[in-house]
């Protein structure tokens, strides 16, 4: 993936959004500032970007990694803070294979009672 991730390039794809769909665009960058206001919100900012830089870890997005990470640190989060981070979404990631492994035995058991 890291090959195809270009920053500055990539962002000029954006015209096609501003093209093709604006209104999909407009609602899609209001929703994402409201998420991410920097007060009026229950969660401090520096959680909700440190709760981001985990899901980006977790769906192994690295233009959420590269943004939310940034973001979390001029929030105030510490190196610390990331690396706990990063192990919260490598628990939910294992513990997710965890969980799906069982399907594996229950729709083999499945199988095998036929």
């Amino acid at each position: 993936m890291s090959d195809y991730f270009d920053r500055e390039a990539d962002k000029t794809y954006t015209r096609v959004y501003k093209k093709e769909t604006p209104d999909i665009l407009k609602a899609f960058v209001d929703f994402d500032e409201a998420v991410f206001a920097s007060e009026g919100r229950a969660v401090p900012l520096k959680f909700r970007e440190l709760i981001a830089v985990a899901v980006g870890i977790t769906t192994q997005c690295v233009y959420c990694i590269d943004a939310h990470s940034k973001r979390a640190v001029a929030a105030g989060a510490t190196e610390q803070e990331l690396a706990e981070a990063a192990w919260v979404a490598t628990a939910i990631r294992a513990g997710g294979g965890f969980a799906h492994g069982r399907l594996a035995f229950k729709f083999g058991e499945a199988e095998h009672s036929h």
